[in-house]
């Protein structure tokens, strides 16, 4: 089988806890994932010139994810993210700004690497800044198939962008509360989970949406059939990268043209497993994941 290309765009991070420091941020957690499930994966993006760059950079080669596009910024250095967790493991962020990837600019290599990917992943975060905004909104019509990955961190996001972005989508993923949250903001009088996800693709025009719901699995719509998943049982050790692990999972099935629902079920037992775990992008081995899922 022909290899897929999938590129990340947007903020690679440490994120901040109380008692350690670890690589992060959302784009580089899927391409982690996304290269781990066999994906060609380049991450495009910018760091401070300082250690902490060049550890993330480390990493990302350490993970076989090309780093040709991740330039280094003289001015802002590289982008820390303050994490508390609750009791229950769940996370709550204070995103520092502005700092390097706040300022990716466009470049012709860049735009290369954006036309010749199977896809396309970006988030709604990188839209903070006037600099990395002006460029996604660049690469967009260059790509073959984009992915919109929603993450709203107040008080990084504007209805204006998000619709705009939403419309330019081929794919979005939410989680629960993000849906209701935007189906809202764009005037939908709906209560159910279900109907909001077909106000959204109807007002977007996006065949493919996918809502997590968190312990309780999530909802696939493709091409006007919906496919669900129930959630797995596990112990929430804390639940960054959950999402992201889930959204490359989900990512990699699709691109391999795998059967919607099974790849749906693999993406929920992935999510859960690294909700089980400490850490953004803890390694998870196939024999674990079958095991989890057919014990």
């Amino acid at each position: 089988m022909v290899n897929r290309k999938a590129v990340c765009f947007g903020e690679i991070l440490y994120d901040v806890f109380p008692d350690r420091e670890r690589i992060g941020g959302a784009p580089l957690n899927v391409a982690s994932r996304l290269s781990g499930l066999g994906i060609l994966t380049e991450m495009i993006s910018k760091v401070g010139d300082d250690e902490k760059g060049e550890k993330l950079i480390s990493y990302l080669e350490s993970k076989n994810i090309k780093t040709e596009n991740i330039s280094k910024d003289p001015n802002f250095t590289t982008g820390v993210v303050n994490v508390k967790l609750s009791e229950s493991g769940s996370a709550t962020y204070e995103i520092a700004h502005p700092v390097a990837w706040d300022k990716i600019e466009i470049s012709e290599a860049i735009k290369n690497s954006v036309k010749n990917a199977d896809a396309f992943i970006f988030g709604s975060l990188i839209c903070r800044d006037e600099v990395s905004r002006k460029t996604l909104f660049e690469l967009l019509p260059e790509a073959k198939y984009r992915i919109f990955d929603i993450n709203l961190r107040p008080p990084y996001y504007e209805k204006e962008v998000l619709e705009k972005l939403m419309e330019q989508a081929d794919f979005i993923k939410f989680n629960d509360d993000e849906l209701f949250e935007i189906a809202e903001m764009m005037g939908s009088k709906h209560n159910s989970l279900e109907q909001n996800l077909h106000f959204i693709s109807e007002k977007t025009n996006t065949k493919t949406i996918c809502v997590t719901k968190g312990r309780h699995g999530a909802v696939l719509l493709k091409d006007g059939v919906r496919y669900y998943n129930s959630g797995f049982k596990v112990k929430v050790k804390d639940t960054v990268g959950a999402g992201d692990s889930f959204l490359a999972s989900l990512i990699a099935g699709l691109l391999k043209e795998e059967e919607s629902q099974n790849t749906l079920d693999f993406a929920c037992a992935v999510g859960a497993l690294v909700a089980g775990k400490e850490g953004a992008n803890p390694e998870i081995s196939g024999d674990i994941i079958k095991k989890f899922m057919f014990p």
